[in-house]
């Protein structure tokens, strides 16, 4: 099912990629989603978000109210099980990615699956974010590290 907010603006060109009962997408009221965006459902998207052009979102993210992504974001919650000799790359599976409301996220970052990003956080542009970042913290770097915590 694709679940969009009557006042939500999302450009033609945006690929929202569902299938009724595993793959949809929901968009909260007054979002507002650039071009070139593609969003593989199931995903749930918050009220006030803004995601700007050319973000690449995959199955399993939760973005909160009031969240922006910059340009060329990517959350991806794809990953593999580790095979054997012959072919590494095993299983496919997809760990959930969560983004809490207030959250900025900066120009070409990289969040790789079964992150969570608290409440109130800014991410860095071009951050690689491989694990949890608590509520109203700047993390930066790759891997992105803790640059300082933020004033609520």
């Amino acid at each position: 099912m694709l679940d969009i907010a009557d006042d939500a603006r999302i450009d033609p060109s945006v690929q929202l990629l569902h299938r009724d009962g595993d793959r949809d997408i929901s968009v909260g009221a007054r979002t507002k989603i650039y071009r070139g965006a593609e969003i593989l459902g199931p995903v749930e998207i918050g009220a006030d978000v803004f995601i700007n052009r050319d973000a690449y979102i995959r199955p399993g993210t939760r973005l909160g109210d009031r969240v922006n992504l910059g340009p060329f974001v990517k959350l991806i919650t794809d990953t593999h099980d580790i095979g054997g000799h012959d072919k590494r790359a095993g299983d496919v599976r997809h760990d959930p990615i969560v983004v809490g409301d207030g959250t900025w996220i900066g120009a070409s970052v990289t969040v790789v699956g079964g992150v969570t990003i608290g409440a109130g956080c800014v991410i860095a542009a071009g951050a690689v974010v491989t694990e949890d970042v608590p509520d109203d913290t700047l993390v930066g770097g790759v891997p992105a590290t803790v640059i300082r915590r933020l004033r609520r």
